[in-house]
C-alpha cells in the first residue's frame, strides 16, 4: 500500500516499510513529504542505462524506484523534483569503503 497523502502515513506503516525495505528516508519540502527506500540493484542498473544520455533521467529513475509513499507531487512536480534531486546520492545506499594496496 502506498498512501497518497502524508497524513495517511502512520508509524505502523513506516515500521512495515522498514521491515520490507530496510532503510526508510523521509524528505520534506515545504508542506510535501515523501518516503523513500534505498535504491535496489535492479533500479540502479535501469537508472544507469537511461541516465547515460540524460543525467536528469537518472535522477528521475532513482526517485521513482525509491519512492514508497507520501505526497506523489514531491516526485512529479518540477520544483519539488529539482529540490529533492540533491538527495539522490544518499538513496544509492553507498557505504564508506577503503582500498589498500598490499
Amino acid at each position: 500500500m502506498t498512501p497518497a497523502k502524508n497524513q495517511e502515513v502512520t508509524q505502523e506503516q513506516i515500521d512495515a516499510w522498514k521491515r520490507q525495505h530496510g532503510n526508510v528516508m523521509k524528505i520534506t519540502v515545504d508542506d510535501k513529504v515523501g518516503y523513500f527506500k534505498t535504491l535496489s540493484r535492479k533500479g540502479y542498473s535501469y537508472a544507469s542505462q537511461i541516465g547515460a544520455k540524460d543525467p536528469m533521467q537518472f535522477n528521475e529513475a532513482v526517485l521513482k524506484d525509491c519512492f514508497i509513499g507520501g505526497d506523489e507531487e514531491i516526485i512529479t512536480k518540477d520544483s519539488y523534483f529539482m529540490t529533492i534531486s540533491t538527495h539522490v546520492t544518499e538513496m544509492l545506499g553507498i557505504m564508506s569503503s577503503s582500498l589498500e594496496k598490499l
